[in-house]
């Protein structure tokens, strides 16, 4: 009986330490998160308002004004080379989202875009002077700071865990058409939406059906931790206000943004695989020996970059970036620009016949070659005011141009003069008089040796254009 007894309080010791180990170990392993639809009547009445109370005093209003010179008289215009101008005041509403309590603010690009101004209210109404630490169009994020004299604000974490589910209960937080702080909720409608005409070619948007209006940009996305999962960014809508259809940038762009600014950098230097991807549709399915088209087609890769020296060739198919399925070059795109310069990236490739392998490539800023010249033309020619660069892997980053596109000179902004009647940002000169430019100083040669007559040929996105001018 003493041996029984003995035997049972073994048993129970090791049950207890087996208890306490488990214990252990569930504290030092993320759980994921609890996913229940509501079972009753009470259930529903449920309230978000202690998720509301932890976040909207992070959350900001944010005013930018910018200067414009519009042309007034259309008379004068025909006969003086321009009308005459009128400076009048444009101004902008949006949200934002205190992420560091000495004043760092999330928003975005497009609320403020050319302001000469910025001004930031917090919850409490404190107003505080802005300024841009870093700004990023193509992600359409910026982040700025305000001097908040020692004083600590509230602030909301960015989620960037990769467990957001179709289905999650979300809220909206902003100050939509300027009638002050509003919280609206919904669900995540999809993930991974890159075929809605928005963006840059590389975001990848989470879609909500919570209200997103007029005033809501930059505002936080939040989850059921209150945490920021997205910036909320566009709508898709006939009437110009909320149908159900909105959009927010996943909290992984948005904290690459975030973490580069903190760190001082005026300019996300985002990583290159060096492919032209394009859609794989079922006819290329099936000439690839394919059952469904998944995946992307490497239609064009750069000699020498990451892709290449992982094995990638031309006409091979991309299924997969780290595990996660890409059927566009802007789920591409995505999946590597979330990612640093020099990390290691995994990719299951296809290749015609259907035979896959899975190769990594080394990510690597895109190269700055060759070197931009970058100059204003001027004199007395049609391109004058115009910003041109040579084009190189890293200026079409920039400026959201195809790589690809061939060597030449690129136009990469419009100042006041004859140009900013005849090209815009991202035109390419393609050739002056009946020679192709090749460079800035070829351009800048070809021009200055026309005396009054010139013929241009400019390609603007998949269009040609063909001018004679006089001057």
């Amino acid at each position: 009986m003493q041996q029984l007894r003995r035997t049972f309080l073994l048993l129970v010791l090791v049950a207890m330490a087996g208890s306490q180990a488990s214990c252990a170990k569930s504290e030092q392993l993320p759980q994921p998160a609890r996913r229940e639809v509501p079972a009753t009547a009470g259930d529903v009445r449920l309230s978000f308002a202690p998720i509301v109370k932890r976040v909207a005093p992070a959350v900001v209003n944010v005013y930018s004004k910018r200067v414009e010179r519009t042309q007034i008289d259309p008379f004068w215009g025909m006969f003086m080379g321009g009308g005459i101008p009128e400076e009048r005041v444009a101004e902008s509403l949006g949200s934002g989202s205190i992420v560091r309590a000495d004043g760092v603010i999330l928003t975005n690009h497009h609320v403020i875009d050319g302001a000469q101004k910025i001004t930031v209210v917090t919850a409490d109404r404190g107003e505080y002077p802005a300024t841009v630490l870093l700004d990023d169009p193509r992600a359409d994020l910026a982040v700025l700071k305000i001097d908040t004299h020692g004083k600590a604000l509230p602030t909301i974490a960015i989620d960037d865990r990769p467990d957001v589910q179709v289905g999650d209960l979300v809220l909206a937080i902003g100050d939509p058409f300027g009638v002050g702080e509003t919280v609206t909720n919904g669900i995540v409608s999809a993930l991974a939406r890159t075929d809605t005409g928005l963006g840059s070619g590389f975001t990848s948007f989470i879609q909500t059906d919570a209200a997103i209006n007029p005033g809501n940009s930059g505002g936080p996305l939040v989850d059921m931790n209150g945490d920021l999962i997205g910036v909320n960014t566009a709508i898709m809508s006939r009437s110009g206000t909320s149908s159900g259809v909105g959009f927010a940038i996943p909290a992984a762009l948005a904290k690459q943004v975030v973490m580069t600014a903190l760190s001082g950098g005026h300019a996300v230097v985002r990583p290159w695989l060096g492919v032209r991807a394009q859609a794989l549709t079922s006819e290329m399915a099936k000439s690839f020996g394919l059952a469904s088209p998944q995946g992307v087609v490497a239609a064009e890769v750069w000699p020498g970059g990451p892709a290449a020296r992982a094995g990638v060739v031309s006409g091979d198919v991309i299924v997969s970036v780290e595990g996660q399925a890409v059927n566009d070059a802007t789920a591409l795109n995505y999946s590597v620009a979330t990612l640093a310069p020099g990390a290691n990236v995994t990719l299951l490739v296809r290749k015609p016949g259907g035979a896959e392998r899975t190769v990594t490539a080394r990510l690597e800023a895109p190269p700055d070659t060759p070197a931009r010249d970058q100059q204003t033309i001027t004199g007395d020619n049609p391109l004058n005011g115009a910003v041109v660069i040579n084009l190189s892997p890293a200026a079409a980053e920039e400026l959201g141009l195809d790589p690809f596109a061939g060597a030449g000179v690129a136009v990469a902004g419009v100042n006041d003069g004859y140009a900013a009647r005849l090209v815009q940002q991202g035109d390419f000169i393609r050739q002056v008089n009946g020679q192709s430019v090749t460079s800035v100083r070829q351009l800048v040669q070809l021009l200055n040796a026309a005396p009054n007559r010139w013929s241009l040929v400019i390609q603007r996105g998949g269009q040609t254009i063909q001018v004679q001018i006089g001057l």
